[in-house]
Parts: structure tokens; sequence; C-alpha cells
């Protein structure tokens, strides 16, 4: 039997890099999938040839996505049994004396924000079926401070705190929250501009002891073991998949 035999997974951020890894994981082993990104073409590209999966180009921020995408979950199986919030961008290493409001609204409302309402709409259809898993993916920027710009590094810190609370309210009740911390992943993620000299140079000091960096399949494998029944008593734990960064 597959790992996730009839499960149900909404995975956002999907059209590349670890969203797209972790869809095709998560098929491999039995669930269907509802997967969606803001880049419907490429979306659709990426997940032409395969089957068991709902391509909805979404944009996470739109009030009407978490709506959107529980809908779609349920129209297949009739049922949500995993959330994966991968969505997320950069900031080009901007620290707080160069952040503009409008990069930092940004990037709160697609790292952060954007989970947020996706959790608030899965969790009610996790309770009425006797559970569920949500796994936020993380950075190991967020239990640091230098590595990334201040509002990618508090997007980060804010998504823990609301998978351990989650964790915490919700465990009772059959669903379990993870938060996965890659290091640096191969994902070809633009930095969206100009980077900052300051915060680059932060993060060259803190990449000096890296041990490389991370193919997308090797960071969804961790989702993957997140996600299924195998870590059925992981819950609320930030699992770092960095490949020693943090503790060289």
């Amino acid at each position: 039997m597959a790992r996730l035999d009839e499960k149900t997974a909404i995975v956002t951020g999907a059209a590349g890099g670890i969203g797209l890894a972790t869809v095709r994981r998560f098929l491999e082993e039995g669930a269907r999938v509802v997967a969606t990104d803001v880049a419907g073409e490429k979306l659709g590209e990426a997940l032409g040839g395969e089957t068991g999966v709902v391509r909805l180009a979404a944009d996470v921020t739109a009030a009407d996505t978490p709506a959107r995408l529980v809908e779609a979950a349920l129209g297949e199986t009739g049922r949500l049994d995993i959330l994966v919030n991968n969505a997320g961008v950069v900031d080009r290493f901007l620290p707080v004396g160069e952040m503009t409001d409008e990069l930092w609204a940004r990037v709160m409302d697609i790292n952060l924000n954007a989970p947020f309402r996706l959790c608030r709409a899965a969790i009610p259809v996790m309770l009425e079926s006797g559970g569920g898993v949500i796994v936020n993916v993380g950075s190991v920027a967020g239990a640091r401070g230098g590595r990334g710009g201040a509002a990618y590094t508090t997007s980060k810190h804010g998504l823990r705190g609301l998978t351990e609370n989650i964790a915490a309210v919700y465990a009772r009740a059959g669903i379990r929250a993870v938060l996965v911390a890659p290091g640096g992943v191969a994902t070809g993620i633009s930095l969206g501009g100009e980077t900052s000299d300051l915060g680059m140079a932060a993060l060259q000091r803190s990449l000096a002891c890296n041990v490389r960096i991370a193919e997308p399949a090797e960071v969804a494998n961790v989702i993957l073991f997140a996600a299924s029944d195998e870590a059925s008593f992981v819950n609320g734990e930030e699992i770092v998949a960095d490949g020693g960064w943090t503790v060289c």
C-alpha cells in the first residue's frame, strides 16, 4: 500500500521547485492532489502528463482562493487530508533600512497571510473528517536572523509561530501541523530586482560553511514524511532540511 493512498492534498506553489517535486512525490504515493500556482501556464506544462491531479491557476493572496482550493479538493474525494503551504517569495535580501512598504506587504501577504487563510479554510473541513495534516514550508531564516532580508526573515518566523499554535490548539482534534525548514535549494527563484549589498554580505558570511545546495526532491521527501502516517506523532515541530548549514 502506498503511503498516501486515499488521501487528498492541496499543494501551493506547485509549478516548479519544491512544490512541483512535492506534487510528484504525493502522486507516486497514491494521493489525489490539487496543485495550484499563480503561473497557470507553467503549472499546466509542468504537470501536463500527470494523472490524479487537479491543476488550478490561482493567486494564493486572492480572497476567494482558499475556498476555491478546498472546494476543488472536496470535489475530488469529498475530503481534505493534507495541506502543503509552499508558495513563497523572497525580498532581495533587503535590510530594514532599505525595505519599502510595498515589498514588506507583498512578502507578508504571500509568505504568511496566505498560509493563515488557507489553514483557516482547511481546518473546519479536516475537523469534520476527524483530522488532517498541515505542512508549512518555512526556512532556516525562520530560526536565524541572517538567512534573508527583513521581510522574508520575519515572515518565516511568523509561519513558525502559526504552525506551533495550530499544533497546540488542534492536536486533540486529530490535526497535526509541521514546519519543514529548508536551507539553500536549487529552485531557480527570482530575487525580483536588485539585491542589497548589506544584506548579501550578511548572507555570504552565513554561507561560509554551507555544505551544498539541495535539490527540490530532497526537500519534497521530507514533506512527504511529515504528511504521511509515518510521522503520526510529529506535531508542532520544525524539521530542518539544510544539510547541516545551521549547525556548522
